[in-house]
C-alpha cells in the first residue's frame, strides 16, 4: 500500500461535534494551516447543498478560519469548469459534506474537479469527509445494505469510490447503526481489502506513510480479510448466510492508531502532521 496513500485524508464517520469542543474539526482547521488555511466545503453530496454549505462555512469560520468558500457542484459540468478547479487547487483543505456518496462519485469521477482533487492531494493538501463524505474516499464504497441483520447474500451493495485512499473499503455510522454485518460482507467479496468502520463522532487520519490515528470520542473497527481461510461468498444464493473463517478484527479507541502497509495496530506511538 506504500505508493497507494498519498497525501492526509481526514476520514469522519458521521455526526462529527459541531457544537461543543468540536475535537475532529479543530484538528481538520489545524492541518489544513489554521488562521492562513484556505478551506473549501464541498456539498456536491447534500440534498440541501445551501444550507449544508452555510452551517460549515460558519463553523469554519467561527474556528479562525482566514478564507472558507462553499463550493457547489450540482453537475458534471459544473465539475469541469476552470473555476470549479482553480478553487480546489487553491485550497489548503477540502471538505466533503454528508448525503448521499453516490451523488459525489457520478457527478465528480472522472472530471476536472476531480483531478484537481487527486493533484491535491498529491501535494499534501489535506482532504476530509464526513458520512457519504467519509465513503466516497476509498476506491471502493458501499453505497447500500442492511446493517441489522446477520450477513448474507445480495445484501451489501457496492461501486467505486474517488479512489484517492486504495485497498480499502469505509463503512460509517458503523455502530450506532449496526453496520458490522455489511463490512463483513464488503470484506469477504474483496478479501485483499481492509474494512474499517467508524463510528459516529470519530474520524481516523491518514498520512502519507499509510498510518493513521483514531480521534474523536468513539472507535473505529478495522476489518482484516487477507488471512480468511474460508468463505462461501462466492456460492451464496440471495439470503443465505455468510461464512467467514479467521478474519482478524481490531477495534481501536482514540489515541490508537493503525499501520495499513503492515496491517498491524499502533500503540504509544507520537503523532505530528508530517
Amino acid at each position: 500500500m506504500g505508493e497507494k496513500v498519498r497525501g492526509y485524508l481526514m476520514i469522519i464517520g458521521g455526526a462529527e461535534d459541531r457544537q461543543r469542543d468540536k475535537k475532529i474539526l479543530k484538528e481538520f482547521v489545524k492541518i489544513s494551516g489554521g488562521d492562513r488555511a484556505k478551506v473549501t466545503v464541498i456539498t456536491v453530496a447534500s440534498k440541501d447543498p445551501e444550507e449544508a454549505g452555510e452551517m460549515y462555512v460558519e463553523i469554519f469560520s467561527s474556528m479562525g478560519v482566514g478564507r472558507v468558500e462553499a463550493l457547489d457542484i450540482k453537475s458534471r459540468r459544473d465539475a469541469n469548469k476552470d473555476a470549479v478547479a482553480e478553487r480546489i487547487a487553491a485550497s489548503t483543505g477540502i471538505f466533503f459534506t454528508g448525503g448521499d456518496q453516490l451523488r459525489i462519485t457520478s457527478i465528480i469521477g472522472g472530471t476536472r474537479a476531480h483531478r484537481a482533487l487527486e493533484k491535491a492531494y498529491r501535494q499534501g493538501v489535506i482532504i476530509a469527509g464526513t458520512s457519504a463524505g467519509a465513503a466516497a474516499m476509498s476506491d471502493t464504497m458501499i453505497i447500500g445494505g442492511a446493517g441489522d441483520e446477520a450477513p448474507k447474500g445480495n445484501t451489501v451493495s457496492m461501486a467505486p469510490g474517488l479512489g484517492l485512499l486504495e485497498e480499502v473499503v469505509i463503512d460509517q455510522h458503523f455502530a450506532q447503526r449496526g453496520r458490522l454485518s455489511r463490512l463483513l460482507l464488503a470484506v469477504a467479496q474483496n478479501p485483499y481489502i481492509l474494512g474499517v468502520g467508524i463510528d459516529e463522532d470519530t474520524a481516523i487520519v491518514v498520512r502519507p506513510d499509510g498510518k493513521f490515528r483514531v480521534t474523536g470520542s468513539n472507535t473505529v473497527t478495522v476489518l482484516d480479510g487477507s488471512r480468511v481461510s474460508y468463505t462461501n461468498v462466492s456460492e451464496l444464493k440471495p439470503g443465505e448466510p455468510l461464512a467467514m473463517c479467521e478474519a482478524v478484527i481490531h477495534v481501536l479507541s482514540p489515541g490508537l492508531g493503525f499501520d495499513m502497509k503492515a496491517r498491524k495496530p499502533l500503540m504509544n506511538i507520537p503523532w505530528r502532521n508530517g
